[in-house]
This record gives C-alpha cells, structure tokens and sequence, in this order.
C-alpha cells in the first residue's frame, strides 16, 4: 500500500506559477513510475504528465508541453510538478498517482495503483 499526498495548489492569477509536490510513502518510491491527472468540474480526469522510476524519461498531454515540467527527488520520496504560464483552462483538481508496473507510466489513469486525494488549483484571468 502507498499513500500520496499532494500539496501546493492554490489561488494564482493568468501567467503565474505554481509547483505542486505529491509525498510517498514507503521504502521503494524509487521503483514506482509517476504521474500527474487533473479533473476539471464537470469533465473527465486527464492526464498531465508522467515520469519514470528514475526520472530520465517524460511524458506530457500536448496543452501542458512547455509550461509544466514534472521531476522527482528519489531521496525525498516526492514528486513535482512545476506549472508556469498557467491559464484559466489549468483550474483544477491535480492527483498524483503510482503506477507500479511500468518503467514510465502511460496517460491511461487505468494503469495507476495508487492515487493521493488532490489539491485544488485555480487561474483567475
């Protein structure tokens, strides 16, 4: 069993920055590849961005390539995501989430074991 908890999230106006940070649990976040999904109101949870177990290799969803940035500390058991020129359209709730199978995870939430509770983020244009 892993527990996330992400933290992070806020108020932040149209062009400004944000990182979000997901805490593990456990001795062997190292072997889990990671991933980021947001749920906006009224809409599916998307994908955002994924990592491998060592953080050489990433993925993101199209909207987000060139302002978010995803990373890992091994030693610190976190994950981050780093959001600039955020926009209206990024309002919402961002999970963290493990996928223990893979070496990189896929944009599939169906491939994740374990997911943190969220942390609400808001752009106001």
């Amino acid at each position: 069993q892993v527990q996330l908890v992400e933290s992070g999230g806020g108020l932040v106006q149209a062009g400004g920055s944000l990182r979000l940070s997901c805490a593990a649990s456990g001795r062997t976040f190292s072997s889990y590849a990671m991933g980021w999904f947001r749920q906006a109101p009224g809409k599916e949870r998307e994908f955002v961005a994924a990592i491998s177990q060592s953080g050489g290799s990433t993925r993101y969803e199209d909207s987000v390539k060139g302002r978010f940035t995803i990373s890992r500390d091994n030693a610190k058991n976190t994950v981050y995501l780093q959001m600039n020129s955020l926009k209206p359209e990024d309002t919402a709730v961002y999970y963290c989430a493990v996928d223990s199978q893979r070496y990189l995870s896929t944009r599939y939430s169906d491939d994740y074991d374990y997911w943190g509770q969220g942390t609400q983020v808001t752009v106001s244009s």
